[in-house]
């Protein structure tokens, strides 16, 4: 009987791009973890166990009905921070559920250091905000270096009793946010409001590989965004000095945003987070 191999790297690939069907044994990550193999669980849904806080001053961090809860410490403060695994990850595929209140801002981050810098998806949930497009910080011998990666925001439309009912969208213009070449896939602001869910819990899955991070993006089931830190033509971005700064592995972690732009008794909820090693 003649039986079919694949490679690693083809597999990967394929499954990079949902070629491979759950029915497959040769299935993707994100099929695998749906099906209870092959993933870690980082949040046990009862407490931290697992995590810690940058500092005492870094936000709120509890556990309620097996959702991870962060606000600001005390509300409405300016006290944020991070929250961090304790372990550190290179390749991997992270899934992870999301339901953030409407005006806050936070994010998911990837190979990060104690200081939050790293890789960053954007989990901005207000006026002229984003979910699922790309920020990093690294340091350099000169300063911290910080490149964005936003083509437009999101802004709320809302009822007569300020509920908010939908989204409409304009072109970030800051200089060096936005080029066609930063990104190797971008969402139309049509696809994104098609995938995203409001008031509901939201899916994100992210994958992460490679010396220079090539980030991909879902949101339940719809790409949003490609990066490829090997190709990325953003000025702000040095793939050397980026590797240099980072490495290949770090921590992965979520925020509560300091300052006073985070409104008083608002927060974040995640919850089924789980990764798998690639």
């Amino acid at each position: 009987m003649a039986t079919n191999k694949i490679d690693r790297k083809k597999f990967l690939a394929l499954a990079g791009l949902g070629v491979l069907g759950a029915g497959n044994l040769m299935m993707s990550p994100f099929a695998r973890a749906s099906k209870g193999n092959g993933y870690i669980d980082l949040f046990n849904g009862k407490d931290l166990t697992g995590w810690h806080k940058q500092s005492a001053n870094s936000g709120r961090w509890t556990v309620q009905d097996g959702a991870l809860i962060g606000e600001q410490d005390p509300p409405g403060s300016g006290n944020g921070g991070f929250l961090f695994t304790d372990q550190k990850f290179g390749d991997f595929e992270l899934i992870i559920d999301l339901k953030p209140d409407w005006g806050i801002d936070t994010g998911v981050f990837l190979r990060a250091n104690e200081e939050g810098q790293g890789i960053q998806i954007y989990v901005d949930y207000h006026e002229h905000g984003d979910i699922g497009r790309i920020r990093g910080m690294y340091p350099t011998e000169d300063g911290n270096k910080t490149f964005i990666i936003r083509p437009y925001n999101i802004y709320g439309k809302y009822d007569a009793d300020d509920n908010l009912l939908g989204f409409y969208f304009k072109p970030d213009k800051r200089k060096n946010v936005w080029d066609p070449t930063y990104l190797k896939y971008n969402a139309s602001p049509e696809e994104w409001m098609k995938a995203w869910k409001i008031g509901e819990w939201n899916t994100m899955r992210v994958r992460c590989t490679g010396k220079y991070p090539r980030v991909t993006v879902w949101l339940n089931s719809t790409m949003i965004a490609d990066f490829d830190g090997e190709t990325c033509t953003n000025p702000n971005y040095d793939r050397e000095r980026f590797y240099k700064a980072m490495g290949n592995e770090g921590m992965i972690a979520v925020q509560v945003h300091s300052g006073k732009g985070w409104p008083e008794g608002k927060q974040c909820r995640w919850k089924n987070i789980k990764v798998i090693p690639l």
